[in-house]
């Protein structure tokens, strides 16, 4: 899909995986990107790939204020933020779960947006097509068993979406989210491998269920989720604001 995206880009969490598809797509697509990720080591792909980057732990607003200044300097100016920086979080029932690890969880997946969000925000109102992209998650829309830290993380990115998407209306600024379901890679084989330790059954069965909990039958990809990130970025997505976009083969139930 080509858009002729004109647009100057963040990324965060782009270094590798889903953050790293979306910045491929959007670069394809004509835009100007900057990928963000934790560390050097994690930005590897991203540099071999070409992408202009940045070290930033999404979790700490000194960085983040630092990374936004930087992007907007280099790309001279702001058009769409991808808030994509997210961690899976720590498995099992809510009575075992380390509260630094829960808070960890939630410093990254809705603090972090929020940080990136009002810094970006001067540069944004610039903009004459401003959009702003925050990834939420099936379990964004569903509860999910053992995952109540990413779960609730993620719920909470859908009340600030739709809080802002009112908010920053009158700036004609663009506010979604993408719900993406299971999505194939290292990080849903860990959290697989950590459910099915819980629930003390096989992989290969825990496995299975991930895979049947959509009506599609499949896992998600990350080409799925930066396709509809590019459309929510491009001409079609002008009009579309304050929504939660479940990209997940239509998933009823989460294992």
């Amino acid at each position: 899909m080509n858009t002729n995206l004109d647009a100057r880009t963040i990324v965060t969490g782009g270094g590798s995986g889903l953050g790293l598809r979306i910045a491929q797509v959007m670069r394809e697509a004509g835009a100007t990107v900057l990928v963000s990720d934790i560390s050097d080591e994690a930005l590897g792909a991203a540099v071999e790939d070409g992408f202009a980057v940045t070290v930033c732990d999404v979790s700490d607003e000194a960085q983040v204020r630092d990374m936004i200044a930087t992007a907007a300097e280099q790309l001279g100016g702001l058009d769409v933020l991808v808030n994509n920086a997210g961690v899976a979080g720590p498995t099992g029932p809510v009575a075992d779960l380390d509260s630094q690890e829960w808070r960890r969880t939630f410093d990254v997946n809705i603090h972090g947006q929020f940080y990136c969000i009002k810094h970006a925000l001067p540069h944004l109102r610039r903009s004459s097509d401003a959009r702003i992209i925050n990834l939420s998650s099936a379990a964004g829309r569903l509860g999910m068993a053992g995952r109540s830290p990413y779960s609730a993380s993620k719920w909470a990115v859908i009340g600030l979406t739709k809080t802002l998407a009112i908010e920053l209306g009158p700036d004609g600024i663009t506010v979604n989210a993408i719900c993406p379901g299971a999505v194939d890679g290292p990080r849903i084989q860990a959290v697989i491998d950590a459910k099915a330790q819980m629930l003390d059954r096989p992989v290969e069965e825990v496995t299975a269920l991930y895979h049947g909990q959509a009506s599609l039958g499949r896992l998600v990809t990350a080409d799925d989720v930066a396709q509809a990130a590019l459309y929510l970025a491009g001409p079609g997505g002008r009009m579309i604001s304050g929504q939660a976009l479940a990209v997940d083969g239509n998933t009823e139930k989460l294992y």
